[in-house]
């Protein structure tokens, strides 16, 4: 965990809170409510939405889970407020189309998963979970219209994504317009102190402040976090691009994954998706910038952090050992499962690598025989060879890259 003095000093807590944010808004608010907190003796409540779109979450989800830990570990309740309601009207940010509503049972089904993954990273005796359905569902018309009052259509508009689709002429539904005002109102119904989201979100934060202007309330400071790269370094980390780590995922495809990124992106993981001060973080820097060993060492110890924060240090250590062994010593991963080939003189590939689980579909499975990615043992199969004898697979290794492998029976 972070590594502090029981009692850190203003200036340390302000250190910590502050590494790896892209903004807080307003300058100089953050040091200023933790100030006044410590003055009234009191945890500052900090508030993150979660959006039950999805199921699974990944280290670019975990990126602001992360920073809220830091606050608990500071001695501040986390308000935790599940969208259900929201998640009903849907997030416009960044879509170029008007968004499918979901059912109220679609996103308490989506959001059921969460939780057991989110403590994972939270603690649960500092955390308070909300459902945004227990006050906006209540709300009556004449609620509605008093918030809405607070807010212009100028303001709105003032949103990349509806700026760009109003001036394509693209539709733009009322909900929409609706969903920044319920979001916002969710920071006056639990009273936030300060609330978290990515970069995206900085429009639907600053309508939270203004809503409890409205309300009588001491604005909410803004802290946004940058949005997570995936293992290409490139592209924002995505489950669609296949460019991500799961929480969940065993440690050795945790390591095995985080090995992988460029030595440039060490710095970045260490600082958004681990634990480390910012300290230690500089240390991990200068030790890329050196290069050769010293910046493998710093993968290494990045990798072990990351898998460490969700399986614990043994897990760690483990699954550095498996690596060794499969990228090191070239020996097989110690986890390959027998599958058995089916009857004939010949196996069809393509066919035999999807029900094997190394491929998603016959048509990804000709791709990566044509692309030199499957390998009998340690020799590439050819391309479009994608029938071979059965007495040429029994008993040997059918691999994907390093990681992936059948033993054939």
């Amino acid at each position: 965990m972070v590594t502090t003095s029981p009692e850190p000093t203003l200036a340390e807590a302000v250190e910590i809170l502050s590494a790896g944010t892209a903004q807080i808004l307003p300058a100089g608010a953050l040091a200023e409510r933790l100030a006044l907190a410590a003055k009234e003796q009191r945890p500052l409540r900090v508030k993150l939405g979660i959006d039950p779109s999805g199921s699974d979450l990944t280290l670019g989800h975990a990126v602001v889970l992360r920073k809220l830990r830091q606050f608990q570990d500071l001695g501040h309740t986390a308000v935790l407020i599940v969208g259900d309601f929201t998640g009903m009207v849907g997030d416009p940010t960044g879509k170029s189309v008007t968004r499918s509503l979901l059912t109220a049972e679609q996103t308490a089904a989506n959001s059921a998963t969460y939780f057991e993954q989110v403590m994972r990273i939270l603690d649960p005796d500092r955390t308070e979970v909300c459902r945004n359905s227990e006050w906006l569902a209540t709300m009556t018309m004449t609620d509605v219209i008093r918030e809405s009052s607070r807010l212009t259509v100028a303001r709105l508009l003032e949103r990349d994504d509806f700026a760009k689709r109003f001036r394509a002429n693209q539709p733009i539904s009322l909900v929409e317009f609706l969903y920044p005002l319920l979001q916002g109102y969710d920071s006056v119904a639990v009273r936030a102190d300060v609330e978290l989201g990515g970069t995206d979100q900085t429009y639907n934060l600053l309508v939270g402040r203004e809503l409890q202007k409205g309300n009588g309330q001491p604005p909410q400071v803004v802290l946004t976090v940058p949005l997570l790269e995936g293992l290409d370094g490139v592209e924002k980390m995505s489950k669609s691009l296949n460019n991500y780590v799961a929480i969940n995922e065993p440690p050795e495809e945790q390591f095995g994954k985080l090995m992988s990124i460029p030595d440039a992106m060490v710095p970045r993981y260490a600082q958004l998706a681990t634990d480390l001060h910012p300290r230690e973080v500089a240390v991990l820097a200068a030790e890329v910038a050196a290069g050769g060993p010293a910046a493998g060492g710093a993968k290494r110890r990045l990798a072990k952090e990351i898998v460490a924060l969700y399986h614990g240090v043994p897990a760690a250590e483990a699954a550095e050992g498996e690596f060794n062994r499969v990228h090191r010593d070239h020996a097989p991963p110690s986890d390959v499962a027998e599958v058995m080939l089916p009857d004939g003189d010949s196996v069809h590939l393509p066919q035999f690598l999807v029900s094997a689980g190394l491929a998603s579909s016959s048509s990804e499975a000709r791709r990566l025989i044509d692309d030199g990615a499957i390998r009998i043992d340690d020799v590439v199969l050819e391309k479009r060879r994608y029938d071979v004898p059965r007495a040429e697979l029994f008993g040997r290794m059918l691999r994907r890259g390093k990681r992936q492998a059948v033993r054939c029976a």
